[in-house]
């Protein structure tokens, strides 16, 4: 009898136990927001994307739910067969106008956004140089598209220059890296590279995930932080963050818009994003543009909880960003830091490998959090591993 065909996986799940990176899930009841219930306790919520607190916003709950009773619960097809409506396309125009670009093309995820993009712009002839911290999506993509693929150290524009001598040896060049890094909460030295971009005539894709709502003087991203608007690059993002939604989307140029649209299969193959979710994360946009009190706020909050973490031997990876991280020695004691924060009220589970190549508890601030959230993190990581040496 020959052995069984998936017995393997029952000694993987062993191995993942083992190495203390076992994942499961945690229910969140109720709206999301900066107090969430989790296991029939409020705790205050400091694992959230949703930076400026929309989400839970009754204007994209409204704009959602009437969506919903005009076109229905789910667009039934994809976007060039019956899926496409005159809402989608209102999304992306608001897109473009928000991101200072020709054009805008919405996908059904971030994650699809960056598959169907970077599969689309390379394949087997091409060089893809990408940062060795990009998200998931940005190296899945990376890998599909079939083109050579090399990482360079994060952030390190010197090593990224010296790969770049090898882009005559490829017909096209992509650098591809996020613009804040999801799991650092660093930032990309965006304007360096485009100037290698454009020394070595490479396209350039720039992840804004977790900076669209949030970097910039209008919230559009690091792209405007760091006055790059209008310049030639490709921008991709989610609306499931600080625009509280669910989607991805691409924007850029029109000539570029105009080729994804027909060769993007992650697009083209994919059912388009739902009515309630294209409502809400139009409403969003314009939330954002209309209220920058909400980002404001948020950079308030970000700007105290600093102050509040001068504290010695506690490690800070870095504060360029809403999102705040503290290395750990283990995976275990990752596990444990989140366990004890819990216990005090705080919702910060552990981050561990694969996901970072080093454990850590990491902090979103939100724009919702109030002064004594704050304060009761503080006070909960002082008193806990995190603050040991």
């Amino acid at each position: 009898m020959s052995p069984n065909p998936y017995a393997w996986i029952n000694e993987s799940l062993t191995t993942i136990h083992r190495a203390d990176w076992y994942r499961s899930v945690q229910t969140i009841h109720g709206r999301p927001g900066a107090m969430v219930i989790v296991d029939g306790r409020e705790v205050i919520n400091f694992a959230s994307n949703d930076y400026l607190g929309l989400a839970g916003d009754d204007r994209l709950i409204e704009a959602g739910v009437a969506a919903t009773k005009q076109f229905g619960t789910g667009s039934t097809g994809s976007r060039l067969l019956s899926g496409h409506r005159e809402l989608h396309r209102e999304l992306e125009q608001a897109i473009a106008q928000f991101k200072q670009t020709e054009d805008a093309l919405v996908f059904s995820s971030g994650y699809l956004a960056n598959l169907g993009a970077i599969t689309a712009l390379v394949g087997k002839r091409d060089l893809i140089l990408s940062d060795e911290y990009n998200h998931s999506s940005l190296k899945n993509g990376a890998i599909l598209s079939g083109a050579t693929v090399i990482e360079y150290p994060h952030c390190d524009v010197t090593a990224l220059k010296n790969l770049l001598n090898q882009r005559q040896n490829y017909r096209r060049c992509l650098i591809i890296t996020d613009s804040v890094f999801s799991m650092d909460g660093d930032l990309c030295p965006l304007p360096t590279l485009l100037n290698l971009a454009e020394e070595f005539s490479c396209m350039l894709l720039v992840d804004e995930a977790h900076a669209t709502g949030v970097m910039g003087k209008t919230g559009a991203g690091c792209v405007e932080h760091f006055g790059c608007s209008g310049k030639q690059l490709i921008q991709v993002g989610t609306l499931s963050k600080a625009l509280g939604s669910l989607g991805g989307y691409v924007a850029g140029s029109a000539t570029l818009i105009d080729f994804l649209r027909n060769r993007a299969p992650s697009w083209i193959y994919t059912t388009a994003l739902s009515p309630a979710d294209t409502a809400a994360a139009l409403a969003a946009i314009k939330i954002v543009q209309q209220e920058p009190q909400r980002r404001n706020q948020l950079w308030a909050n970000v700007d105290e909880l600093k102050k509040l973490l001068q504290l010695p031997k506690l490690k800070l990876v870095q504060q360029e960003s809403p999102i705040l991280c503290f290395q750990l020695p283990s995976a275990a004691a990752a596990l444990e830091a989140g366990k004890q924060l819990k216990a005090s009220g705080i919702f910060a589970p552990a981050i561990r490998p694969p996901t970072v190549p080093t454990s850590r508890i990491r902090i979103s601030v939100m724009a919702t959090h109030e002064s004594i959230h704050l304060q009761k993190l503080v006070k909960a990581l002082s008193s806990i591993y995190i603050y040991s040496d």
